[in-house]
């Protein structure tokens, strides 16, 4: 199985229960998470998570609104699927996100 082809939902499943915070959304496939912090500390954040997504070659969608930072994910290249890739970069981020989030 490639990176780009869709994992079967039970997969998907089992890989969330394993991160904290990462849901499936209801309505789509694509996973995404919340992240609380400051703007100017998300915008340096954003920044951080660029460098992985373009080694990847694959690009969260992003929001970002007053203390809040949200990822989405979901692998256009594989008809809008939740992938290999997508959880690859999720580990990614969670590395990023580890600098500027202390744990616990």
């Amino acid at each position: 199985m490639g990176v780009r082809d869709p994992l079967p939902a039970e997969e998907v499943t089992r890989r969330l229960s394993a991160l904290s915070g990462w849901e499936k959304a209801p309505d789509r496939e694509e996973i995404h998470k919340s992240f609380h912090l400051d703007y100017y500390t998300s915008v340096k954040a954003i920044n951080d998570v660029m460098g992985p997504a373009q080694e990847l070659e694959h690009h969260p969608d992003i929001d970002l609104r007053w203390e809040t930072l949200h990822f989405s994910l979901t692998t256009y290249t594989a008809g809008q699927k939740i992938t290999e890739l997508d959880f690859l970069l999720v580990a990614r981020i969670e590395d990023v996100m580890a600098k500027y989030i202390p744990a616990g």
